[in-house]
């Protein structure tokens, strides 16, 4: 199956092939779309946005994921806001220096990653799977591995370090992103 990648984020486009590789061929979004702009309040709506938009454009099938930080102590913020979370212009530091102010002298800090994958097929058709993984906020930064919170993120299901503290097959074999992965492949056609 060949799928246009919706997403600009380079870190994402690694994941998600790594991920898909196997059963799927992903194209590069066109350079020439430009920025497709995310006005859903949901991440499903965000998703399926940036998809409809790289379907329509490239003619093609076309996929996209939108990912969410969702912290209990902050009533699930920053969740579809968080590529946003500190303003624009966007910034992962910002975002995870304000997630830190926020929650500082905060004992709950549990927390869950949750990605929604949309395809959207040429004949506008959507398929969705969502992938959570739950985890707590570290009191500071950890780890060079990784992008977005990942310096931040301790997963439940490691060892206690966090996501930018681990490989990227680490990653990979628990992450949000590989749980949706996962739960699409279950909705696609087999080779």
């Amino acid at each position: 199956m060949v799928l246009v990648c919706a997403s600009a984020n380079v870190h994402k486009v690694e994941e998600m092939n790594a991920l898909l590789t196997d059963i799927v061929h992903l194209v590069p979004r066109p350079a020439e779309l430009g920025e497709v702009h995310e006005t859903g309040s949901t991440l499903l709506e965000n998703a399926v946005i940036k998809a409809e938009a790289v379907a329509a454009f490239a003619h093609a099938d076309a996929i996209a994921d939108d990912t969410g930080l969702e912290v209990d102590a902050l009533d699930g913020a920053p969740g579809v806001w968080s590529a946003r979370f500190a303003g624009e212009p966007q910034s992962d530091a910002r975002n995870r220096a304000l997630l830190l102010e926020r929650l500082d002298g905060i004992v709950n800090r549990s927390a869950r990653f949750r990605t929604v994958l949309a395809i959207v097929r040429a004949d506008g058709t959507v398929i969705h799977a969502d992938g959570t993984c739950n985890g707590t906020i570290a009191l500071t930064e950890r780890g060079d591995n990784g992008f977005g919170y990942d310096s931040v993120f301790i997963p439940n299901d490691g060892d206690g370090r966090t996501f930018a503290e681990l490989s990227s097959d680490e990653k990979n074999a628990m992450s949000h992103r590989a749980r949706a992965v996962v739960a699409l492949r279950e909705l696609l056609p087999t080779p």
